[in-house]
């Protein structure tokens, strides 16, 4: 079964497109081990039915899905997982230790969300959080392993994108599931040099120099795949860390031309929106400017919301 909503990557690993905003934008990854499942990152709930109906075409009972396993706790990643939890009887939950509070109570989640999508927006695209039960959390520090019927996890603190990110490692596939700490790769992007991608740096944690560690930590396992929330599986290359250390220097190079400057924020997505549509035409991309923008306006003016964010917070420093 392979299409663009349900990609089976082999190893019992399935990417679910959640169809949030767009195709291709975020997924789910299910991971499926002796008849039982598990999820990495879940979406919003206001798309939870997707990964439901997911199940139902494996196969799979709600009663043998052992983990969520959320990278972090930005609701593109983990906003269906109280739902979900209701709907696996037997689920636990699998979080960073700086971000199980926010899962056990979403209250200042939900209030930090709505303050960058404003409460119409939420209400419309996120739908209801709901919060999990403390004795289903379990905290996955750094170098904390998990076996899911046999099959060894391998969780790594990631922080730079937000500091409540871990990144797992699937010894079976030799795969290491990144969250946002790799980057968005969008498939629109691929040409034949291989896969684009570049960071991104959301409000309002963003780390430029842990990001970059983050991401060297990633390379020293020398895994041969990422799973990406967004989007999908890609081939990993010490190439495509290069591109990414690459453009995590020019994005805060761009925010700190702007540090001083009235209306600095659009000027952020102005340079931001110039230097990608370059980055992509080296990379060989033949998508109009239009179709470009079209598909990254959202991940651009975000990114330029967390610089915006990152240069107030050093000008505090």
């Amino acid at each position: 079964m392979k299409n663009r909503v349900f990609i089976d990557q082999g190893f019992g690993i399935y990417t679910i497109d959640t169809g949030f905003k767009r195709p291709g934008l975020v997924a789910s990854h299910l991971i499926i081990e002796g008849g039982h499942a598990a999820f990495v990152d879940v979406g919003v709930t206001t798309k939870a039915t997707v990964l439901l109906e997911a199940l139902e075409a494996m196969r799979i009972s709600p009663g043998s899905v052992d983990f969520i396993m959320v990278t972090h706790v930005h609701l593109d990643h983990a906003g269906a997982a109280g739902v979900l939890m209701q709907k696996f009887p037997n689920a636990r939950l699998v979080v960073h230790p700086s971000g199980a509070r926010h899962m056990i109570d979403p209250t200042k989640l939900i209030a930090g969300a709505t303050a960058v999508y404003g409460e119409e927006e939420m209400n419309r695209t996120f739908g209801e959080i709901l919060p999990v039960s403390s004795d289903r959390v379990i905290e996955a520090p750094d170098l904390f392993k998990l076996s899911f019927r046999g099959r060894e996890f391998l969780f790594l603190d990631t922080p730079g994108h937000a500091r409540h990110h871990y990144c797992m490692v699937d010894q079976c596939s030799e795969s290491i599931f990144s969250g946002d700490t790799f980057g968005l790769s969008y498939r629109e992007f691929d040409t034949p040099s291989g896969p684009y991608i570049f960071p991104t740096t959301t409000p309002i944690q963003f780390d430029p120099e842990a990001l970059q560690h983050s991401i060297r930590r990633i390379s020293e396992h020398q895994p041969k795949r990422i799973l990406l929330t967004h989007f999908g599986c890609i081939e990993y290359s010490d190439n495509l860390a290069a591109l990414l250390h690459q453009h995590i220097d020019r994005f805060v190079e761009i925010a700190n031309n702007f540090k001083e400057e009235g209306e600095r924020y659009q000027k952020i997505i102005d340079a931001l929106t110039i230097w990608l549509i370059e980055s992509l035409r080296m990379h060989g991309c033949e998508l109009s400017e239009e179709e470009i923008i079209a598909l990254m306006k959202m991940d651009i003016e975000l990114n330029a919301q967390g610089l915006d964010c990152w240069l107030d917070k050093d000008l505090s420093d």
